[in-house]
């Protein structure tokens, strides 16, 4: 069984938890997005706002139809797979939740299977919420603390109902606010330095 991180919901304390929790220091919360519950309530989940490469060079790999592609490290790759290999570099495990291809990716190439224990946790969400949309797009964990992190690109990403309605049975799951985290993330030229190193 996970035992969710056992904290409370008030905004000062979310984001604390969050930095105790070792979130990699590039993505560490500064503030907070607002997110509408089904029942027409408003929860605040913890936000950070990094600069991102922009990939400038070919590449051979499908984007799911227009997908922003970004340097890491000088590998092209999704937001959700930058915000997951920074996770990663700070010792965490976890996926990108594909969605839109109902897979869970350690790679843009690779789908790998997750922990029994993990997948318990996303099918009783699921379960929850009465559909399979809108889970954030890394599931990332490290002992018995769990992360759900959205990458959302500043400007043109919104929130969807399939999210609210997701994060909505998260919580009553028994998942704490300081286990999410909204990435919203811009771009810079390849001239320019991004704000992306992890500690």
């Amino acid at each position: 069984m996970i035992l969710c991180v056992p904290y409370g919901t008030d905004l000062s304390g979310s984001l604390g938890k969050l930095k105790e929790m070792m979130i990699p220091r590039s993505l560490e919360p500064t503030t907070t997005e607002a997110f509408p519950l089904p029942s027409a309530a408003l929860v605040q989940i913890p936000k950070t706002t990094p600069t991102f490469h922009k990939w400038n060079r070919p590449i051979s790999f499908d984007r799911y139809g227009n997908k922003a592609v970004l340097n890491f490290q000088g590998s092209p790759l999704f937001a959700e797979l930058v915000i997951l290999r920074i996770f990663q570099e700070a010792g965490w495990t976890g996926v990108w939740v594909d969605t839109y291809r109902c897979r869970f990716r350690s790679s843009i190439e690779e789908c790998i299977e997750i922990p029994k224990e993990r997948l318990r946790l996303l099918e009783n969400i699921y379960t929850t919420a009465g559909a399979r949309g809108g889970c954030f797009d890394v599931f990332a964990w490290k002992e018995e603390e769990v992360v759900f992190a959205e990458a959302k690109r500043a400007g043109r990403d919104r929130i969807r109902r399939s999210q609210s309605r997701w994060l909505d049975a998260a919580l009553r799951c028994g998942i704490k606010i300081p286990s999410f985290l909204v990435v919203e993330w811009g771009q810079e030229e390849p001239n320019e330095r991004p704000a992306h190193s992890s500690r």
